[in-house]
């Protein structure tokens, strides 16, 4: 059966009647999300240097960084959540052979991100002292938390620009531009925070401000940067992205936020489930918050592989779509789970076996590696079902599927994995070992129900498609 594809001479993705075998898919996805694993790595390592540097200058800069992070994470996953909305309505446009039309919507992202970048400023601006007051800061740290939250929300609009041009190119399948930004980016990170941070070379010693300052420089750089990639590379230059003035489109406007605003909230209530569970925890102890710190942030790394993965899979699943294909963006889903759950079986494995190896190279008090062990045996179950939830979601967002999803993750979180894990922790005893089995549970959840609308919903496209009539 001849497809959209067949009336684009771009020749980027082969959308053929199968897409090849399943192991063949997998390689090919595979390729496409290496630089998208490494992206995801590079942005992570630099929230890392950020704490350990904050940490370096003093315990009340780290803790001022921390404060500050825990309140400008969730305002930041909502503005990337809805600017996210681009790259599946690029991919299925490209594979439709539309591309002449992806200019337009480029231009149209731009206007939310800078809308969304305007927004989460202001509500910076007005609502830090709130904000402060609700995380409970201390007197002493409020004005270097205000301070890092003010000097980061400057950067905004610039990691709103580059996010839209990294979904645009991201959904033309070309998937190198980020992990070089990336790349180049993190050393821009780590000298701004040593100049301002630590006041070199005639600088002012600006402390935690100083790290809110240089993380702001830097999300500017990485937009200058994928700018000027966007501007000289003829693969994009042919869609003259910039090539005319386009005002706001409402109606766009609408279709974006349609898709992008489920994926917003999803991103903050996963976000804020494990800042719920994070507090609650702080009831028991310092000892079980620091072990459960290590088996959050190892399960966080190693979450940006099949994150990477996803978000490859929202690609080819969008470009197949778009060119009339359901067999191939069902193959698609196919790979995506197989690779994730190899990846997050390993590590499983490996958290599994050396549990207290792995708290060991975090920490060296016994009482918190004893907590971390415990967790991290929990958490590598947790792998393998965040692994496919993951998977799942990147599927159903290529097909431009949000609403559902959105409905499953505050079910799945919020109505069962929270209720859950607080009866498993307080009223049955189960301490923080309860919290990590409700996390579990929720991830069982969310994985089940989105790969099962995943693949009900390519059942029913497959058919229809077998009924209508084959085109010549």
């Amino acid at each position: 059966m001849a497809t959209a594809a067949a009336q684009t001479n771009d020749g980027v993705v082969a959308l053929e009647a199968t897409r090849g075998s399943l192991w063949a898919e997998a390689r090919t996805l595979l390729v496409l999300a290496a630089p998208l694993i490494g992206a995801q790595l590079a942005q992570i390592s630099m929230n890392a240097v950020d704490t350990v540097m904050a940490g370096w200058l003093s315990s009340r800069d780290l803790a001022a960084v921390a404060i500050g992070g825990n309140i400008w994470l969730p305002l930041d996953v909502i503005a990337i959540g809805l600017i996210l909305s681009v790259t599946p309505s690029v991919a299925q446009l490209y594979g439709a052979g539309r591309r002449s039309e992806v200019a337009e919507l480029v231009r149209q992202g731009l206007w939310l991100g800078l809308l969304v970048s305007l927004g989460t400023m202001a509500v910076v601006w007005i609502a830090a002292d709130p904000l402060l007051d609700l995380v409970r800061a201390s007197p002493e740290l409020r004005p270097l938390a205000k301070g890092y939250l003010l000097a980061i929300a400057w950067g905004l609009p610039g990691q709103s620009l580059f996010n839209v041009l990294r979904n645009y190119v991201e959904g033309l399948g070309q998937t190198g531009p980020s992990l070089w930004v990336s790349l180049l980016a993190l050393p821009v990170n780590v000298v701004g925070n040593y100049l301002l941070m630590y006041g070199i070379g005639g600088l002012p010693k600006l402390g935690a401000v100083g790290c809110g300052v240089a993380s702001a420089l830097t999300m500017w750089f990485m937009a200058a940067c994928l700018l000027a990639v966007v501007l000289g590379l003829s693969e994009f230059r042919r869609d003259r992205v910039f090539g005319r003035w386009s005002n706001p489109n409402g109606a766009e406007l609408m279709r974006l936020v349609r898709i992008g605003g489920p994926i917003a909230v999803s991103f903050f209530v996963e976000c804020g489930l494990f800042c719920a569970v994070g507090l609650m925890l702080g009831r028991m102890g310092e000892e079980i918050v620091g072990g459960h710190q290590i088996a959050l942030n190892f399960a966080s790394i190693t979450f940006m592989v099949p994150l990477g993965v996803a978000l490859a899979v929202t690609i080819r699943v969008g470009q197949a779509i778009g060119a009339g294909n359901p067999r191939a963006a069902r193959l698609t889903g196919l790979a995506g789970n197989l690779l994730s759950l190899a990846f997050m079986g390993c590590t499983a494995i490996t958290m599994a076996l050396v549990p207290g190896w792995i708290a060991g190279l975090y920490t060296a008090d016994p009482h918190v590696i004893a907590t971390a062990g415990q967790l991290l045996v929990l958490a590598a179950i947790f792998q393998v079902f965040d692994g496919l939830q993951v998977s799942g979601s990147g599927a159903l967002r290529g097909l431009k599927d949000t609403q559902i999803p959105m409905a499953i993750t505050m079910i799945a979180y919020w109505l069962f994995a929270l209720p859950l894990g607080y009866w498993l922790a307080f009223p049955l005893g189960w301490g923080p070992r309860g919290l990590w089995s409700g996390l579990i549970a929720g991830l069982v959840c969310a994985s089940v129900l989105m790969n099962t609308r995943f693949y009900t919903k390519m059942a029913r496209m497959i058919a229809a498609a077998e009924r209508a009539p084959e085109v010549r």
